[in-house]
């Protein structure tokens, strides 16, 4: 009977509307875990109002307040109190463990965005601070600005002048060199011409190494494959290994005098003494026609007989044999071996180095191309197909040295008619030797003055200049706007105690300040 009671009044609790509207919305609200389950609970114990006056808590606090009714009237009586109840007041503390972890979560949350808005603020500072570093120079670092910017200047006007006027102990020795090769030659020409082939052979095994180091550093390796060294290397053959052939003297003789000695003018060769490179390039396109001069015309017969046989067969021969050479057959015999080198050049070089060629490697064709560009018969060999250009320059190039092999048999059988030709093409070389001394070292050292005097004026136009405050000082000024005569005075002379550029301190980028502006001066 008891139990039964106790269902009852379970059953007739008060329901969830029996809250008060304060409570109800303070249980809604502020706890977190209030969910579906203990309205639930709440509902199943308050679906009906009272069965009786003796259940309800109303007569147990009927003396006292109105509000204490309201409060207490929602829980059931102490003589109905059951152990579900009991268990609902313990799990009070876990609500209020839960209800903690949300706050020192959400606690956390919120120092970790104070931290990080901190931290974004401190960077924000920081990239100002050194925004206005480098856009706000001090005085005394415009000033050090400047002096290094013309410390720069001078030191790369010193260095050209060493690289041009003043020339290294390397280009000192190469002008006494070639000086001296010149007045050897000459001696050696007039007292011993059967030796000057030795003379020529020896020069030429050391200026060859020297000729290929140098431009394969520099990546012109591609020109030691043209005619010229190709002409050289037939001399050698026919000084020291064929000198019974007679064909292979000829068809040298013709290319010497021909292609190999016209090209001092079509590749402006200058007698510059003291560049290494332009005395190898002078060597290799003059001594090879000396040389086969002094064997054809300064060397005795009898000399000839023993040492070079051709040579001695071909000039002493009788008109009308097959040994005395006519134009055509010269032509006919010189060809041979051009076509052999052409043939190699093309297959060698244009074909199987196309990409290297394409990716910037000068050759000869590139540099001619290049340089008779706007000339004729560049502007022909250009408009073509660039399937047909270097046809087109093979066709050229063979009828260029056809040309220069038709005087080659006035050369051979008429001395004095080869000694002007060999002193005409040795006068243009020194001409370009002098027009190379006289104009391009005078353009160049007037050119580098320019250049510094519009660096000077470069700096004096700049905004750093015109606004620095050593070079316009900040002058006070009086009420109306003007600077007094003794103010304008002093600025002046704050002016000439400038040090001059040779006074620049070791360390240039040390800044004498104090306290925390320190870090604000420092410059990278």
């Amino acid at each position: 009977m008891e139990d039964t009671g106790y269902f009852q009044s379970r059953q007739s609790g008060p329901s969830v509307a029996a809250l008060s509207p304060e409570l109800e919305a303070t249980a809604m609200d502020d706890d977190p875990v209030f969910d579906t389950e203990d309205l639930a609970s709440v509902s199943n114990r308050s679906t009906s109002p009272p069965a009786s006056p003796t259940l309800s808590r109303n007569a147990s606090f009927s003396n006292g307040s109105s509000s204490y009714q309201e409060d207490w009237e929602t829980f059931p009586p102490l003589d109905k109190l059951s152990i579900f109840d009991l268990l609902d007041t313990f799990s009070l503390p876990h609500r209020l463990e839960k209800w903690q972890q949300a706050i020192n979560a959400q606690r956390e949350r919120v120092n970790k965005q104070r931290e990080k808005l901190k931290s974004t603020s401190m960077n924000a500072k920081d990239q100002v601070v050194k925004e206005w570093k480098r856009r706000v120079p001090t005085a005394d670092e415009q000033l050090d600005k400047y002096r290094r910017r013309m410390k720069v200047s001078v030191e790369r006007l010193g260095k050209q002048w060493n690289a041009t006027a003043t020339v290294s102990l390397r280009e000192k020795i190469s002008f006494i060199a070639g000086v001296l090769n010149i007045f050897i030659s000459g001696y050696l020409v007039g007292a011993y011409p059967e030796y000057f082939y030795i003379w020529f052979s020896v020069q030429l095994i050391y200026f060859m190494p020297i000729r290929y180091y140098r431009y394969h550093k520099k990546g012109y390796h591609y020109f030691l494959a043209d005619l010229c060294y190709f002409v050289n290397l037939m001399c050698m053959l026919s000084f020291w290994v064929f000198p019974r052939s007679k064909r292979l003297f000829i068809s040298t003789f013709c290319l010497v005098f021909g292609n190999n000695a016209v090209a001092i003018a079509m590749w402006r060769n200058s007698l510059v003494f003291h560049s290494m490179d332009k005395v190898v390039s002078l060597f290799i396109h003059i001594m090879p026609p000396v040389s086969l001069h002094c064997l054809v015309h300064l060397t005795s017969a009898e000399t000839l007989k023993e040492r070079f046989p051709a040579i001695y067969a071909i000039k002493y021969s009788e008109p009308g044999s097959p040994e005395h050479y006519s134009l055509g057959a010269m032509v006919i015999w010189a060809t041979v071996p051009y076509l052999v080198w052409q043939i190699a050049y093309h297959l060698l070089i244009t074909v199987r180095r196309a990409e290297q060629i394409a990716a910037g490697r000068p050759t000869s064709f590139t540099w001619l191309r290049k340089s008779y560009a706007n000339a004729w018969i560049g502007k022909i060999v250009l408009s073509l197909p660039e399937s047909l250009q270097s046809v087109a320059f093979m066709l050229i190039q063979y009828s260029y040295a056809l040309v220069t092999m038709l005087p080659c048999p006035l050369w051979f059988w008429y001395r004095w008619a080869s000694a002007g030709f060999l002193m005409a093409v040795f006068v243009w070389s020194i001409h370009n030797g002098a027009t190379y001394y006289l104009d391009v070292f005078g353009k160049r050292f007037q050119k580098e003055l320019e250049e510094l005097k519009k660096d000077v004026a470069r700096w004096q136009s700049s905004p750093e200049a015109v606004n620095s405050p050593l070079m316009t000082p900040l002058v006070a000024q009086n009420a109306n706007g003007k600077a007094t005569p003794a103010q304008v005075a002093s600025d002046k002379a704050s002016i000439d105690r400038i040090p001059p550029l040779d006074a620049v301190t070791a360390s240039t980028g040390a800044q004498e300040v104090n306290g925390n502006d320190s870090t604000l001066r420092e410059r990278k």
